[in-house]
Order: structure tokens, then C-alpha cells, then sequence
């Protein structure tokens, strides 16, 4: 199978470690098939340390968020148990075990790590952010560290690659934020900034209805043109990265982005259903880029 072949091409041997990143490849699979299919797009020999990242994510932020079944306790133990194989170098745990492994390929700093569970374990407790820049320092562990992970990965040309990758996981992460403001909801949460809703006149209670108020249009007009901002703010980091590399990431910058675009088209109506981008818009970027990138290679 393609997958198997992408471990050899990383030169991933040991049979316990191509099991734990084939665990990570379905989680990405099955949780994230915008970013799973823009990872299509990168050499086959660095797939596998990409699924080892978002597996990781992943299966941390299931621990606080899954609706039916949360488990914090287990997010803070199993945490503390990945930081210690973390700075070990080695994991018997089924999921840590290829992140630790890429952490120590890639020589990825072990506080991007600690910075993203401490932003998990904030879900345990916290329900809003009172506003933007409060939102900022949870999405710099939730989102713009996952962002500084994989750069090593995706091979920076200078140092400046870091910044504007930042910059794309937090549009990418509030993009998000704005499709599911009704299932973040469901969790009790509210990841749109308070003095956001205060602005526009906008209670939780008006985030709980099925149909969107004038004050809940107008907030989320206002959320996608500061996200789009930050995608505009990121747009240049992309050419700081590796050719073979690009076409991944310019993939995912266009479907995260038309997320913006759907939920617009559907009149801002993201309080009784899931926004979703067709497949067919997903596969008009995915192939010529698919193409591209083969030649890059």
C-alpha cells in the first residue's frame, strides 16, 4: 500500500514505529481530510512525519473535546507521560511513540509541545476569551505551534519561514472557529472574542439559535475579514519553504480559506449546520497542484 511505501521512503523500519505513524496516518485520515489531502502533495518521504504531528494533535484535543466521552484527567496524565518520553527520546505509548520519533528527526523544540498541551488543558476549564489578543495566546499553543513544528519538515529556506507559519495556523485554526461556532458551543466553549460579541450586540444565547440575528451576520463578517488578514499576512511564507513542499501548503492555504468563502455563500448560517467545502472545489485545487508538485519532485 502507498502508505507503506512512504515509510520506506523515510527509511521507517522498526515495525513498532511504521505502526504507531500508520495510527497517526488514519487519525489524520479520518479527522482532518482537508490537511490529510494537502499532505498528499509532499514528497512521499516526509508524509509520514506529517500524520505524526496531527495524530498527536489530534488525539490530544479528542481528550477535551470529544462530545460524548471527554476525558481531562487522562489529557493532563497522558500529557505529563508524553513530555517525559519527549525529553527520553523514546515512547512505548501507540501515538507518542512516532511523535517523539519526528520530534527527534526534525530537532523540534520540545516547547512547541509543552506550549500546545498547555492550550489543551486551558479547554479543560476555560469557555471564552474576553478578547483577541486573550484568543492570540491560546492559539499561539493550539494552532501557531503546530505551525512552527512543521516547518523543519517542509524545509525553510531562512529563519523568516517561521514567522508567516505562525501567522497560517492561526488563520487556518480561526477559520475553524467561525464553521463550528455551534459545536464549540455544544462544548460549552466560545472561541469568538467577547468583546467581539459585545461589539455587535451578540449573546450566547443568540449563538444557540438555529437561525443567525443581524448582530451574529454582522460579527461573523467581521471575524472572516480578520482571518483573512491573517491569511494575506501569511501568504508570503509560502515561497520561503522548499519548492517541494510549496504546493502542499498553498493547497491547504486555498481549502482552509474557502471555508471563509461557504460560510458566506450560506448566509452565515453556522448555527444549525457544519459548513463544508464541496469535493469538487476540493479536488479542482488538489489535482493541477497534485500535478505541480510531482514535477517539483
Amino acid at each position: 500500500m502507498s502508505h507503506s511505501r512512504d515509510l520506506d521512503a523515510a527509511g521507517i523500519t522498526d515495525p513498532a514505529l511504521r505502526q504507531s505513524y500508520e495510527l497517526c496516518r488514519r487519525l489524520n485520515a479520518r479527522h482532518g481530510k482537508t490537511y490529510y489531502l494537502a499532505t498528499l502533495l509532499l514528497p512521499p518521504q516526509k508524509r509520514p512525519y506529517v500524520h505524526a504531528l496531527y495524530g498527536l494533535a489530534r488525539y490530544a484535543d479528542e481528550l477535551v473535546d470529544d462530545l460524548e466521552s471527554p476525558d481531562p484527567d487522562e489529557l493532563v496524565s497522558w500529557g505529563k507521560r508524553f513530555l517525559d518520553d519527549l525529553r527520553i527520546g523514546d515512547s512505548t505509548d501507540p501515538v507518542a511513540r512516532a511523535a517523539v520519533h519526528t520530534a527527534a528527526r526534525w530537532d523540534i523544540p520540545p516547547e512547541h509541545f509543552e506550549a500546545f498541551l498547555a492550550s489543551m488543558r486551558m479547554d479543560i476549564t476555560r469557555t471564552g476569551f474576553e478578547t483577541y489578543a486573550e484568543l492570540e495566546d491560546y492559539m499561539y499553543g493550539s494552532a501557531a505551534v503546530i505551525g512552527l513544528q512543521m516547518v523543519p519538515i517542509l524545509g525553510p529556506l531562512c529563519d523568516e519561514a517561521y514567522g508567516y507559519a505562525q501567522r497560517l495556523g492561526e488563520a487556518f485554526q480561526m477559520s475553524n472557529f467561525i464553521r463550528d461556532v455551534a459545536e464549540d458551543l455544544r462544548r460549552g466553549r466560545v472561541y469568538l472574542p467577547q468583546d467581539s460579541l459585545d461589539a455587535y450586540g451578540v449573546t450566547r444565547a443568540d449563538l444557540a439559535g438555529s437561525e443567525p440575528t443581524n448582530g451574529v451576520r454582522r460579527l461573523l463578517q467581521h471575524e472572516i475579514a480578520r482571518t483573512r488578514g491573517l491569511y494575506r499576512a501569511a501568504a508570503p511564507g509560502i515561497d520561503l519553504l522548499h519548492p517541494s513542499s510549496r504546493d502542499c501548503i498553498r493547497t491547504a492555504f486555498a481549502l482552509y480559506g474557502a471555508i471563509l468563502d461557504e460560510v458566506e455563500k450560506a448566509g452565515y448560517r453556522v448555527l444549525d449546520r457544519r459548513v463544508r467545502v464541496p469535493v469538487r472545489r476540493r479536488l479542482r485545487v488538489a489535482l493541477p497542484a497534485y500535478v505541480r508538485a510531482r514535477r517539483a519532485r
